[in-house]
């Protein structure tokens, strides 16, 4: 690091230690002389100071641990009520209280959301309603291309927003997300300054420590810091599997009277030894049964280290009371080197073979976007437009080493066997060549109308999108002219909302989106080849309400896909149409006080279409279930101030492994229990938090999902107990 740089760090780490060491002082300060001085308190009605369209927060709900709207990708964060999108965000609120420590803990609360453990490696991806999102995929702040590679961790995050479905308008062509979209919001230094250190234990020897510290500075609070910290390792209930997580991010803001700018920057480090990749049931027309949960069927010498550096800077600028203008830039540098080995089923007693795959992959992604928005009316008409642009570009470079004498193991017995040769090699293993490179880009025009004063929202956009996917010879560096595609077009979107009264919405929308497809997964003959460029669409009708106390949404959609499986020449290939029809119901709020709820549930028909021959047509699409759902609940003891109970009751039903219906899994239910105890210590100016919790504690054995392309299936967690402490001073 440069020398003038490493000194600016230190300033900055500085006055963050000196803001937390006073800031005890200034609290006890601020006590004494509110005992003797009169002080007025103005309470601000919840939502009052929320401007949406940029980048505020919308305000959570009732307990801090539910937002009732989100970021809806160029058009800022928005509430839910005011828009015919259906979108809903967690907070960090929720994440400390949940001891959430990765995206998937955290989007598990909703029953549209499925997380699904990557293609034979540890990839966290998600299903929402039913279409696969990548990790790589998730947006922050709004931007593509940010996100570290396949598992983030949530120590620095202030919001975990999920918007659900197709969202090529919002979010444009960078993003797999069909179905939906997951949005990251960092965290933002507050006007009470922050300083709280924690400490963490998973069963069975995991132990984490956490820093978060922030201030802001200037006459009138204009500039803040913000940085966190979270250094984890241990051996998971699972035997021998060893993971390890480092993060450490900085965020810097200024907010003035008409410029608010931020810059944040982050480095990650994800290490897995040991783990759990999946079992392969490519060569097997059955699902074996379940082994025991806390045995380990994997390899010890299998693992994975993923490094990540990434950041992004933003600004806005008001020219007027009603026009802003907005940028956005950032990217993300990832070097991923594992050896993967899944055992591959051969029979019915759990015999499998041991394959090792080594692979050295080094990805760079850069987007940025730009644009203007404002109101104006026209007579008795308002509008709300935004005109924008957004373009994003990645570079993957991947070489691999692969076995071809692999020995055997079982699953329900797992021995250890040795690390078998390499026998097949793609590309110079050590200075990987360029194999894709990806461009997006495109611009989005949208007007939301009001009329009736705004009771009803008529909102017109469209994106002309243009997507350029080249493939290259990891041997050569040459271009593969077969594999080369472009294409541009405008997708248009549409979609009201009617408000009778201001505590329900009615809304209706229809979108499409133009994207690149999954590249080839690992071991296809094809590995590494994109499938091209995906058109999608989706209907959507619903009705949300927001009664202060209770909030939720009813939700019909209808979304079209085309679908890519692994054909029996193990080549990955394009076939036929995933149409998805689904119902989904969310409810969450305090009814009683005292007692909060988190509920959901979603209903879906996951339909292959258009199949070749029509072999296929009329099936379910692998990995996707009719049926999912989640009620959390948290009760305040109240003979105890500061002590609650919490419940989380999960249900997935059964779903299909092949494309063909002939491999299923069996559905399952999991309980999570927990407590928490919130006090003050040193005169009650500082808070401490306990918390305990279990996850599926009746110890269940599942499988509990398959990728979407049917080959790797995966258990589930057993039960798990997790203790942590934080203390704010």
């Amino acid at each position: 690091m440069h020398t003038s740089n490493t000194t600016a760090f230190r300033k900055t780490l500085l006055a963050l230690a000196i803001g937390a060491v006073s800031h005890s002082a200034l609290a006890a300060d601020t006590q004494q002389k509110t005992a003797s001085e009169e002080t007025m308190v103005v309470q601000a009605t919840e939502g009052t100071d929320f401007k949406p369209g940029g980048n505020d927060l919308v305000p959570a709900f009732l307990d801090g641990q539910v937002a009732h709207g989100g970021r809806l990708g160029m058009l800022g964060e928005q509430n839910a009520m005011d828009v015919p999108f259906n979108i809903v965000g967690y907070t960090s609120k929720l994440v400390k209280d949940q001891q959430a420590k990765t995206i998937a803990e955290v989007v598990s609360n909703d029953a549209s959301v499925q997380p699904v453990q990557g293609y034979g490696n540890f990839a966290e991806t998600y299903k929402i309603r039913g279409f696969e999102l990548d990790g790589d995929d998730m947006t922050m702040g709004g931007l593509a291309g940010v996100v570290p590679r396949q598992v983030m961790d949530t120590q620095m995050l202030e919001r975990v927003e999920i918007f659900k479905g197709a969202n090529g308008l919002l979010n444009g062509a960078a993003s797999t997300g069909v179905g939906g979209m997951i949005n990251l919001e960092p965290k933002r230094a507050e006007d009470t300054p922050t300083a709280s250190v924690g400490v963490d234990y998973t069963s069975d020897s995991q132990v984490g420590g956490t820093l978060d510290l922030g201030r802001r500075f200037g006459d009138n609070n204009q500039f803040g810091a913000r940085f966190n910290f979270v250094d984890r390792e241990g051996e998971t209930a699972v035997d021998s599997d060893k993971r390890r997580t480092t993060l450490a991010s900085l965020g810097l803001d200024y907010r003035g009277d008409r410029l608010r700018t931020s810059l944040d920057l982050g480095y990650q480090k994800k290490t897995f030894h040991g783990g759990e990749m999946g079992v392969n049931i490519s060569g097997v027309n059955f699902i074996p049964a379940v082994p025991d949960s806390s045995k380990n069927y994997s390899q010890t010498w299998g693992y994975s280290d993923i490094e990540s550096e990434f950041g992004m800077a933003k600004a806005e600028y008001d020219l007027t009371d009603n026009w802003t203008t907005y940028a956005a830039f950032g990217g993300q540098h990832s070097h991923e080197i594992g050896t993967y080995s899944a055992p591959k089923l051969i029979n019915e007693n759990g015999d499998a073979t041991v394959g090792r795959l080594d692979t050295n992959r080094i990805i760079d992604a850069w987007s940025g976007m730009g644009g203007l928005r404002g109101n104006f009316d026209t007579g008795p008409i308002s509008h709300k437009v935004n005109v924008g642009y957004a373009a994003q570009i990645k570079e993957d470079k991947t070489a691999w080493r692969m076995s071809s004498n692999n020995p055997t193991t079982n699953i329900y017995d797992n021995q250890g066997v040795a690390k078998p040769d390499n026998a097949w090699f793609g590309g110079n293993y050590f200075d990987p060549l360029t194999t894709a490179r990806s461009r997006t880009q495109g611009w989005l025009l949208s007007d939301t109308l009001g009329f009736f004063d705004d009771q009803v929202l008529f909102t017109a956009a469209a994106r002309h999108q243009k997507v350029v996917v080249r493939n290259y010879s990891n041997a050569t560096g040459l271009e593969d002219t077969s594999a080369r595609y472009t294409e541009s077009r405008w997708t248009p979107t549409y979609g009201i909302v009617y408000k009778p009264w201001k505590e329900l919405s009615l809304y209706a929308n229809h979108t499409e989106a133009l994207q690149p497809g999954d590249n080839a997964p690992t071991g296809a003959a094809n590995y590494g080849q994109s499938m091209g460029i995906l058109h999608s669409k989706q209907n959507e009708v619903g009705v949300k309400i927001d009664y202060q106390r209770v909030g939720g949404s009813l939700a019909l959609f209808e979304i079209k896909k085309p679908s890519a499986l692994l054909n029996s020449d193990n080549y990955y290939v394009l076939d036929g149409e995933q149409r998805n029809r689904g119902i989904e119901l969310n409810v969450f709020g305090e009814p009683v006080l005292g007692l909060r709820l988190n509920g959901s549930t979603t209903w879906l028909d996951p339909e292959l279409t258009k199949t070749a021959g029509g072999t296929n047509d009329g099936n379910d699409a692998i990995g996707v279930s009719r049926f999912y759902a989640v009620l959390g609940a948290e009760y305040d003891i109240k003979p105890v101030d500061g002590l609650t109970a919490t419940v989380k009751v999960s249900h997935t039903g059964s779903q299909y492994a092949d494309a063909a219906n002939t491999k299923k899994l069996d559905s399952y239910t999991t309980l999570d229990l927990g407590v928490r105890y919130r006090t003050r210590v040193n005169a009650n100016q500082n808070e401490m938090v306990w918390r305990v919790g279990v996850d599926n504690v009746t110890n269940e054995k599942y499988w509990s999902g398959v990728e979407s392309y049917g080959t790797y299936i995966f258990q589930g967690e057993p039960r798990t107990v997790k203790v942590s402490m934080s203390y704010d001073f």
